[in-house]
């Protein structure tokens, strides 16, 4: 083979490999429209609470009252509940997410809707049932383990735009999610446009870009799900088609 050739046998293999890797790179689109990232920006979306690691800390518990809390999703029907470290709520990106917390050979799940501003790295604040349901309340701190859980869900995602939301400002919140939410894009003249998170859960528009218009949300496992229809109407919880997939 002439050296020649043989520059052109690697050319062309250079090409092959940058391709592969531009396929991979890119977000791969499931049957039903959803888009899944690769690995890589899985990992960038999870934040501080990632898929599969287990941390341990300690478990203390409060009076949850009607369930709502620093998350914003109102009152809860069920009290199997948890509020999260300020560390690891990390200004509200551990807010819906479910976690698997396991003390003295028993296991529970809860959701966390609320923060703990006093608890410690690794620490969750549970209801009071959710407690109960691992040791005597009377122990007060016990030492626990826990992981990030993508359970079943019996609901699809809803959206609600926020008190005093406007075709010229709005806030919007993602509800029944079944794995945390890392982003949240509403669709305007110019594309998607992402939103900024506040630490009380909703992701704002203050200029109004995209309200009222399709919104589209991505999980810290990279996929994305479109909702339409959803219209400026504050305070209502407006329910979509569609859910994230178990992992």
């Amino acid at each position: 083979m002439t050296l020649r050739w043989r520059g052109r046998v690697m050319g062309a293999c250079l090409v092959a490999i940058a391709a592969a890797l531009l396929v991979w790179a890119a977000a791969v689109v499931m049957p039903d429209g959803t888009q899944v990232r690769p690995a890589a920006a899985k990992a960038a979306a999870a934040g501080k609470i990632k898929p599969g690691v287990t941390y341990r800390g300690v478990a203390t518990f409060y009076d949850a009252g009607d369930g709502d809390g620093a998350c914003m999703f109102g009152p809860a029907s069920n009290l199997m509940i948890a509020a999260m470290n300020t560390t690891d709520y990390e200004k509200a990106r551990a807010c819906g997410a479910y976690v698997r917390v396991r003390a003295n050979g028993r296991a529970i799940t809860v959701k966390v809707t609320n923060e703990c501003p006093t608890c410690g790295r690794g620490q969750l604040d549970l209801s009071r049932p959710a407690f109960a349901k691992l040791a005597a309340p009377v122990k007060g701190r016990i030492p626990i383990t826990w992981r990030l859980l993508s359970p079943k869900a019996s609901r699809k995602i809803a959206v609600r735009y926020k008190t005093g939301s406007t075709r010229w400002w709005c806030g919007i919140q993602a509800i029944d999610h079944r794995n945390p939410v890392a982003r949240l894009e509403a669709r305007t003249a110019k594309g998607w446009k992402k939103l900024p998170r506040t630490e009380y859960n909703y992701f704002l528009s203050a200029k109004g870009a995209g309200c009222g218009k399709a919104v589209r949300i991505t999980d810290i496992y990279g996929q994305r799900l479109t909702i339409k229809g959803a219209k400026i109407r504050p305070d209502a919880v407006q329910r979509s088609r569609v859910q994230f997939a178990k992992h």
